[in-house]
């Protein structure tokens, strides 16, 4: 059911991998069409004070319609005792999220 994901990276996830991320995560949203999983969001967090979001994914042919905006607001509901929420994305995607209340930062990665 987690086919299609993770268009346009150069190493995307398989299904078994996107699989196990959501599996281990400690919350997570999904928005289903007909019984297919068509996009989702997930956190891992201390369940304390700090929460991190990975990933939102919606397949491209069910993009710009609102599914990522529907996602993003069930996980932040969910994760509203959280104080800390952090999300690293492109700056192109920083007006997206910054809709969503977040505010832009300055952070560190390793990527491989």
């Amino acid at each position: 059911m987690l086919e299609g994901f993770c268009a346009g990276w150069s190493n995307p996830l398989t299904s078994a991998e996107l699989y196990q991320v959501l599996s281990n995560s400690y919350k997570i949203a999904l928005a289903k069409d007909k019984g297919k999983i068509v996009g989702f969001v997930h956190a891992i967090s201390d369940k304390v004070k700090f929460a991190f979001i990975p990933m939102l994914e919606v397949l491209p042919e069910y993009q710009n319609i609102g599914i990522g905006k529907k996602l993003m607001e069930n996980l932040l509901e969910q994760l509203k005792d959280i104080d800390n929420i952090d999300l690293i994305c492109d700056k192109e995607l920083q007006p997206y999220y910054e809709k969503l209340g977040m505010i832009k930062y300055t952070g560190m990665v390793i990527r491989k």
